[in-house]
């Protein structure tokens, strides 16, 4: 090129050597996209720059960019983020939330709310006032709540014949869920002799009043309540007060030993023959009852006051339990000949006394055979009342001459548990389930048939399970034709006394219930509404 050019072709000589040095450039720049984009690259730069030359400003490389078609790619990278979604602003959203159409889809769905808010409100009111009310459980107190076992002669039922050994025996007799414990009488009281009658003395035959102190507390620690039987004169034969004379004295005289007894720990007192003391010196009687049912700050729990009579007619023993205003009242009321006359007895009673005053005993004879003991045991469990048994009949006791002996020590029971008397297993199994059933413990009481020889009757609570109890006191089989009252065609077998005939959760038909000699049933079935 000549030094002498015109400016006009000096204007133009740069140009001319971009383009020709422009596909070099273009070639670098298309092998520069496949490398990362970065705006202090280090690589070759536009028009071969050598790598130790300084970087290109950012408007030249932009200008690079666009030149070799990568301006796209610059582009859309920068209006994606322009174009990312922030949410909206505070007045942004007041704005929208003021709009005519999100104002009616508010209104709207409060609306929708309330009514289905309403719509719950009137279904459950609905529901509650269909649904059957529950029934109140009746006021009752710890003797109504379990058996009562009455230990009449402590010498008969431990090896020690004491107070020592019956302590002994809490643990055991505490397995079978009974409630109370009624001992003696054990004072110190000679025959027909009121003036040595002593009510806070023990007679030594039966230990001492540490003895009884240690076996009071062995009681209460396993939840065993103990009542004591201070009838007078229980040796003598001029009647439980002695003569009509002394009945003023040995009253008056009685009152001090409750006062003694009770502040000693003991749970209630049992006397025999009380009709005589009410009619006889009822100011008395009235002190006596006052002492023993008023309950005191020392000692909260409510005490007992069972009486006992001779008297075996229900119109007999309705009279003594209401004009004594005992809590309990033991009577012959069971030893009924025949099961006609005991059911009118059971009925009589129950329709005039709440049964939480009515008791239940029986002194059947000791030699009976199992199923009639289990029978015995069933009945006086199921009744609307306490049973009270008397010392050993619970586990099958019987006479071997003189001496009161456990029957079938080395037995396997129905439950299959070792070493446990086949009666014992029987007597515990139905304490537990009267203890856990409404039905049995307070139940209303139904009866549904009685002849002779046979009796059925039905025990329900509000909505709980329904019990039916049917006896056979016969010596042949029986067939109960069972129905109304509510009951369903079947129902299933709870207890039996004869478990080969009648097993335990097989099904019977109460229509055609058959039991064989001496056999009962405990048999359930669900409420029905």
């Amino acid at each position: 090129m000549d030094a002498q050019q015109s400016p006009v072709e000096m204007k133009d000589a740069p140009r001319d050597a971009e383009d020709a040095e422009t596909p070099e450039v273009e070639m670098s720049e298309a092998d520069r996209e496949k490398e990362p984009m970065t705006g202090t690259g280090t690589g070759t730069g536009t028009g071969g720059a050598d790598a130790d030359e300084e970087p290109a400003s950012d408007g030249m490389m932009e200008a690079a960019a666009e030149k070799n078609g990568t301006v796209k790619l610059k582009v859309l990278e920068e209006d994606e983020e322009r174009m990312k979604f922030m949410g909206l602003n505070k007045e942004e959203l007041l704005r929208v939330a003021g709009s005519p159409g999100w104002v009616r889809t508010r209104w709207a769905l409060l609306l929708v709310f309330w009514i289905g808010w309403l719509g719950m409100l009137v279904g459950a009111v609905l529901i509650i006032l269909q649904a059957p009310v529950c029934r109140e459980l009746p006021p009752s107190d710890w003797w109504n709540e379990g058996p009562l076992l009455q230990i009449r002669n402590l010498q008969d039922f431990s090896e020690t014949r004491d107070l020592k050994g019956l302590e002994q025996k809490v643990g055991s007799l505490s397995e079978l869920k009974l409630k109370g414990l009624v001992i003696g009488p054990i004072h110190a009281a000679p025959a027909d002799d009121p003036m040595n009658l002593q009510f806070e003395e023990i007679s030594p035959e039966y230990g001492s009043l540490e003895q009884f102190k240690r076996f009071l507390q062995t009681a209460h620690r396993k939840g065993i309540f103990v009542v004591l039987d201070l009838t007078p004169n229980y040796r003598g034969s001029s009647g439980p007060w002695f003569s009509s004379a002394s009945v003023t004295n040995v009253a008056e005289r009685l009152k001090s030993a409750l006062v003694f007894w009770l502040s000693e720990g003991v749970d209630g007192i049992q006397l025999s023959g009380v009709e005589h003391v009410t009619r006889m010196v009822p100011s008395l009687w009235t002190d006596i009852r006052a002492i023993i049912q008023n309950g005191t700050d020392k000692y909260p729990n409510k005490r007992v006051l069972i009486g006992v009579t001779d008297s075996s007619s229900a119109d007999a023993v309705s009279d003594v339990l209401s004009s004594t205003g005992v809590d309990l009242l033991l009577s012959g009321v069971l030893s009924a000949s025949n099961q006609t006359e005991r059911a009118h007895d059971v009925q009589m009673l129950y329709s005039n006394h709440s049964q939480t005053k009515l008791a239940w005993s029986l002194e059947a004879p000791r030699d009976l055979n199992r199923d009639l003991v289990r029978a015995n045991q069933l009945l006086l469990m199921t009744l609307p009342g306490t049973p009270v048994f008397i010392g050993g009949e619970e586990i099958g006791l019987k006479d071997e001459g003189t001496k009161v002996v456990w029957d079938s020590e080395k037995e396997l029971n129905d439950s299959q548990q070792q070493g446990e008397p086949a009666e014992r297993s029987f007597f515990r199994s139905i304490s537990e389930l009267r203890g856990k059933e409404r039905s049995l413990m307070f139940g209303d009481f139904f009866l549904l048939f009685h002849s002779y020889s046979s009796l059925a009757y039905l025990r329900v609570w509000d909505q709980n399970d329904r019990f039916l109890a049917a006896f056979n006191w016969a010596a042949e089989e029986v067939e109960l034709h069972l129905s109304g009252a509510g009951l369903p065609r079947h129902a299933v077998v709870v207890l039996s006394t004869n478990s080969s005939a009648l097993p335990v959760d097989g099904s019977v038909d109460l229509q055609k219930l058959r039991l064989g000699p001496g056999q009962a049933v405990l048999a359930r079935f669900p409420y029905a509404g």
